[in-house]
């Protein structure tokens, strides 16, 4: 019988601890009958400010999400949806297609979207080549962010990186700061802005952003979650989260 709630679908999330947004943002976009279910990865050091820090924090990652996925595979949910960023870059796009692998196999089997497969997806949809990016990381992972976009075949025209200190401090960037950098990345040559980190609160201020910039401004998190209905046969248009949601 299907769940009273999740009537549609049951989609697993996986998050760090520390993050405050996903579920947020997620539970704003859904469309009525699936459900957000979340498996939590322990963050036990939230520090992020240098490129060895940040590697240990992908570590604290890499040690809990099995555990995360175990514990949410209980409520029997029917795909997997990455709510975390940076590993799924990290490594280009043969990293991604081996991280998908590695959760895939955890989970059973589940289909899994990531958000580097959604955002190159979301970017395709559009048919957009040159690309500009906004990150909350360190050197080191805005690395792998433009290595996966070009890999993937897109130009990286700009790049800003928000040096956030620590992995909760993502969801303190103030709205109008990212305002600023989205104008900075904007320019005649740039099909597209991407926004990368899932804490980092942007699918409200991309969807006005489209209007006054004139071009897709990708929030990860919509992208995330389009690719996870589109993947799963559901074609429901959601107002107020940007085109992608709303047109494609």
């Amino acid at each position: 019988m299907p769940d009273i709630t999740g009537y549609r679908a049951k989609f697993a999330t996986i998050v760090p601890s520390t993050n405050t947004v996903v579920e947020h943002d997620f539970n704003q976009m859904r469309p009525h009958g699936i459900t957000i279910h979340t498996g939590r990865m322990y963050i036990e050091n939230p520090r992020m400010d240098s490129n060895t820090a940040f590697e240990e924090l992908l570590g604290q990652i890499r040690s809990s999400i099995a555990t995360a996925i175990r514990d949410v595979m209980t409520c029997q949910p029917d795909y997997l949806v990455m709510g975390m960023s940076a590993e799924t870059f990290w490594g280009g796009v043969e990293g991604n297609t081996s991280f998908e692998e590695r959760v895939r196999k955890m989970s059973g089997g589940l289909g899994v979207s990531t958000g580097a497969s959604a955002c190159r997806d979301a970017l395709n949809a559009y048919g957009a080549r040159r690309v500009a990016i906004m990150s909350p990381y360190q050197p080191v992972a805005d690395e792998n962010v433009i290595r996966f976009f070009s890999e993937a075949g897109f130009d990286v025209l700009g790049f800003t990186g928000l040096r956030c200190p620590t992995a909760t401090s993502i969801a303190e960037v103030p709205e109008a700061r990212c305002r600023d950098e989205l104008a900075k990345l904007d320019g005649p040559d740039v099909d597209a802005i991407v926004q990368v980190g899932t804490n980092l609160s942007m699918v409200r201020l991309a969807d006005a952003a489209e209007r006054w910039l004139g071009k897709p401004v990708i929030a990860i998190n919509a992208a995330t979650l389009w690719h996870a209905l589109r993947a799963n046969g559901f074609t429901d248009r959601v107002d107020g989260a940007g085109a992608l949601l709303r047109d494609h």
